[in-house]
């Protein structure tokens, strides 16, 4: 038996080449000869021949997306879904011998609901938004377009980052959208999309599996259903207290970054020139610390809350952040009040019935009010005192470490930095960092920036140094990967994790594990909550610097010239396919 197999996915990545390997192992099986053609972004592919088309006896397409049937007029052909390979390769072949038709046009049915229900045109629109609303809010925001237009979709996505929502949204492009995609890690609003199809995931999961999430909006997409009150009440939503946290993180990091910068500048004239009154360098400590960091703790409590009840939760959450400031609790107890003050601006909003006539002072009279004193009182008689203590050890310890701690923390840290490229762990490090700022303890920032500059850099060198193993996009991807991590942006590492994570994670981990041990070996103190080369341009930001860029440098190195001597050359799809 002569086969000719065509294998394509939406994204040409991982599914297309696995089934490639598949249907060519299942094949030799069978004793059967079979020539492949595996149409993939990622490697170059032979295409079948005339003649091989020619001398099949068979040809089998296994794809998820529009296929150019032409050239197979008169030939017996079966088409199926890519999925149907995975279970069961071997059967899947049979079952295509046995069940191939003479194509009589240039046009196939492919064997699949899901393909079928996703075959027209549509009309898309996204949201794409993420803690920091730096790198991962806009590369997910290409990979929903990119992928929307492979299949014909009209797509549209609407950007909520550091600087603002872009591309907005139409009231009559929400209007006339078939479905709805939010992308976010925060709350974004969703009463413009009342009574539309909606599918809701993470930045993460549509940047690296782009294609199973477009999938999974076509298929589990459901009516949203806005409450009025808060968008959490929405029973379809699963969230946790991480995306709670990470919302108040997001909205508190433009005050940490600016008032850091601006603290770090006043060091510019002396660490200790802005104790003298009515100089530059005061007046700057003044802006950043006596303003900017004392809002830090209350702006997270408040966005917190907000998540929670909406803007109900907002006052109540403020005051509840204000209180853990004054109280020494810091920010565990900014975040301890963000959540009290968001769930009893909940509890109030919705187990609290009160006439028609005086319901619409629920919102701004009644839930602020109640919710305030009650996160006030708990936060003075219950929980500022022992998390003060908490706190206070927590920083003691910190600060008076030995070198053995202090090089594990840095080894702990910097692991968890580039774990997941920007996702919770790394997210959950990086709030560490930003709230022991607010102690002055600037070491552990240190070592957690300098290990997020790592698998972006590692992923540049090992490009470099062995770029026989690289594809010629992927050296391109590489010298972007390298700049991204002088601007401490680890997700420039991304697209390396999402092809190869199994070799490229660890070599990530490793060299981030080693540059946070060094930093806090070396004692390095970083002012500022940013990294990446501008921050190093500022005097005395960051100290030492010399043996702060050898802790990144060295770093770099391992992670780069470990995934350099890990990763193996793709000759063939059906190594490609065995790697995988």
């Amino acid at each position: 038996m002569k086969l000719a197999i065509i294998t394509a996915c939406p994204s040409g990545v991982a599914n297309s080449i696995l089934a490639a390997g598949l249907l060519e192992q299942a094949a030799k099986s069978l004793s059967w000869d079979a020539k492949i053609e595996c149409q993939s972004s990622v490697m170059d592919s032979a295409v079948l021949s005339a003649e091989e088309i020619d001398q099949a006896d068979v040809v089998i397409i296994a794809a998820d997306k529009t296929i150019d049937t032409s050239r197979f007029v008169g030939k017996k052909v079966y088409a199926a879904s890519i999925e149907k390979v995975a279970a069961d390769s071997k059967a899947f072949l049979q079952h295509a011998v046995e069940h191939a038709n003479l194509l009589q046009k240039s046009e196939v049915q492919i064997e699949s609901t899901q393909a079928q229900g996703t075959s027209e045109q549509k009309k898309i629109v996204a949201i794409t938004a993420c803690p920091t609303g730096v790198a991962h809010t806009f590369m997910a925001a290409e990979a929903l377009e990119e992928e929307g237009k492979k299949r014909g979709h009209q797509i549209k996505v609407e950007t909520r980052g550091s600087v603002g929502a872009k591309n907005q949204l139409t009231d009559q492009e929400i209007a006339d959208a078939d479905l709805v995609i939010i992308a976010a890690d925060i709350e974004v609003p969703l009463d413009r999309f009342d009574g539309k199809l909606m599918y809701r995931t993470k930045t993460g999961p549509a940047l690296k599996k782009t294609s199973e999430e477009m999938d999974n909006a076509f298929s589990k997409a459901t009516e949203y259903k806005h409450s009025g009150a808060t968008a959490s009440n929405n029973t379809d939503e699963k969230k946790g207290a991480y995306k709670h946290l990470m919302t108040g993180v997001s909205h508190m990091l433009p005050v940490v970054v600016a008032g850091g910068l601006i603290i770090a500048l006043s060091f510019v004239f002396g660490i200790e020139a802005f104790k003298e009154e009515g100089t530059l360098a005061a007046a700057l400590m003044t802006i950043g610390g006596g303003s900017a960091f004392a809002l830090m703790i209350p702006v997270l409590a408040g966005y917190i809350a907000f998540s929670i009840a909406d803007r109900p939760g907002l006052a109540p959450g403020l005051v509840g952040g204000m209180l853990a400031s004054s109280t020494g609790a810091g920010f565990l107890g900014g975040i301890a009040a963000g959540f009290i003050a968001g769930y009893a601006a909940k509890f109030l909003a919705d187990k609290v019935s009160l006439p028609q006539s005086m319901e619409a002072l629920k919102p701004i009279l009644i839930i602020p009010f109640v919710a305030t004193l009650f996160t006030g009182l708990v936060m003075i008689y219950i929980v500022g005192g022992p998390v003060s203590g908490v706190m206070n050890a927590l920083t003691d310890f910190l600060n008076n470490m030995g070198s053995d701690s202090a090089v594990l923390l840095g080894l702990l840290l910097g692991a968890m930095m580039c774990f997941d490229l920007g996702g919770p762990v790394n997210k959950a490090a990086y709030a560490f960092g930003v709230g022991l700022l607010a102690s002055q303890t600037y070491a552990p920032m240190a070592a957690i920036m300098a290990a997020g500059m790592v698998p972006a850099l590692g992923m540049g060198l090992a490009t470099f140094i062995a770029k026989s193993k690289f594809e010629k996009s992927e050296q391109e991807a590489g010298k972007a990967s390298f700049v991204l991590g002088l601007c401490f942006i680890s997700e420039g590492a991304i697209p390396f994790a999402a092809k190869d994570p199994m070799r490229v994670i660890p070599a990530c981990m490793a060299g981030g594990a080693l540059t946070g041990a060094l930093s806090m070996l070396f004692g390095a103190k970083l002012m500022a909550p940013h990294g990446g080369l501008f921050v190093l341009l500022i005097p005395n930001a960051i100290t030492p610097v010399f043996m702060y860029l050898v802790a990144i440098a060295a770093g770099t190195a391992v992670t780069g010239f470990s995934y350099a001597f890990l990763k193996s050359k793709a000759k063939t799809n059906e190594v490609a396919a065995s790697a995988l």
